[in-house]
């Protein structure tokens, strides 16, 4: 999936399919009337729901549509234009919270919050590189809500941009580890039955006297979690510190 990346081939192409009017993009040439740019992405999504980016091409997509893939280029170029297209919608689709007069350390946790929940949904796209997003009206939406969470608390607009960018970093970055976490529980081996195969070779060679700390620790984490990661432990923990770092920013600003 890693290999996969949207924001390429033709800008131009791309732009007028992202802010396209209601209703254009279909239906045009082909033998499905009533296809629309819509319903292509629609169906590329469910895909990349159900099986993941590697499933998702113009000839799957087009099967799932009833269509030649010759047919489906006709609506969309490529699949750089199909990932540009599946990543706006999804962002247009998201649920957004009501940020009118709660705290502002509220504001900024139903942004994560909203965040990991896409990720859910749509495990895909904690994967697929973003460095050039998709600039259509699902991510100008998403920013604009998103950055009314800092707004008012005396950052400047530099600043502002960056603390999401944190946020948002740290909320993909732990949705990652899920996505790899969750395709190690789905492998041939479960987390239990790896642990009965691997703890007594460890036990061979590893010498608590050796590494202590990582021996306590590793242990009491272990523990805890009743597992090698804990994605609700991670996302809690590290939410809560990245709300500490942004609150010293914030009451610097407002000295």
């Amino acid at each position: 999936m890693a290999k996969e990346r949207s924001g390429t081939d033709d800008p131009a192409r791309t732009l007028e399919l992202l802010w396209r009017e209601p209703g254009r993009g279909g239906p045009r040439r082909g033998p499905k009337q009533g296809l629309t740019v819509d319903a292509v992405v629609r169906a590329a999504i469910e895909l990349a729901d159900s099986g993941g980016l590697d499933v998702v091409t113009m000839r799957s997509v087009a099967q799932r549509l009833g269509v030649t893939p010759m047919t489906l280029y006709t609506y969309v170029p490529g699949k750089a234009e199909l990932l540009d297209l599946m990543l706006d919608a999804a962002y247009l689709q998201m649920p957004r919270t009501d940020h009118t007069a709660v705290p502002w350390r509220t504001r900024v946790e139903a942004v994560a919050h909203e965040n990991r929940d896409l990720y859910r949904r749509h495990p895909w796209m904690a994967a697929l590189p973003t460095t050039r997003p998709p600039l259509g009206p699902g991510l100008m939406t998403k920013y604009e809500h998103e950055l009314a969470a800092f707004d008012g608390l005396g950052l400047d607009d530099v600043e502002m941009d960056a603390a999401l960018t944190f946020l948002l970093g740290f909320v993909q970055s732990v949705a990652r580890a899920e996505l790899d976490a969750r395709a190690a529980r789905d492998s041939a081996m479960s987390d239990e039955q790896w642990w009965a195969v691997n703890a007594p070779l460890l036990a061979r060679v590893f010498d608590p006297t050796r590494f202590p700390l990582a021996a306590r620790v590793g242990s009491a984490a272990g523990a805890a979690h009743q597992s090698v990661y804990s994605p609700e432990h991670a996302f809690d923990f590290g939410l809560q510190r990245v709300l500490d770092g942004l609150t010293r920013l914030i009451e610097d600003r407002s000295r």
